[in-house]
């Protein structure tokens, strides 16, 4: 099966980051295809390189960029909503690239299953 992700939350103040990122692994590791994780709202925070969580906390923003590089997932962060939140391209971390909502249409009529996380 062929999943979207869409992520509408931070990474430090919902559990919606977390658990979608734990969705991402587990799919992926029963064979099915996750063609992109589209961050929107607050959840283009998990974008955001500059963010440096304490030694003994997850990064997950590390994760999601590491976890894209070692299964060619699309990681795309909504540009409008970046912009209002002060994310950048130049402080885009690793694996993440900026563009627009029609990322997300698209991969809403590609995908067999969009799963949103967060409100």
């Amino acid at each position: 099966m062929k999943f979207g992700i869409l992520v509408n939350e931070g990474p430090f103040t919902h559990q919606a980051s977390d658990s979608a990122y734990q969705f991402t692994k587990a799919a992926i590791a029963k064979g099915h295809q996750v063609m992109r994780v589209f961050f929107y709202y607050d959840g283009v925070n998990n974008a955001n390189r500059l963010s440096e969580p304490q030694a003994d906390d997850r990064n997950l923003v590390k994760l999601w960029g590491e976890l894209a590089k070692e299964h060619k997932i699309d990681l795309v962060v909504c540009i409008a909503a970046a912009l209002r939140r002060g994310i950048k391209e130049e402080i885009l971390a690793e694996g993440f690239r900026i563009s627009g909502l029609g990322q997300l249409i698209e991969v809403g009529i590609a995908a067999d299953r969009t799963v949103m996380f967060g409100d």
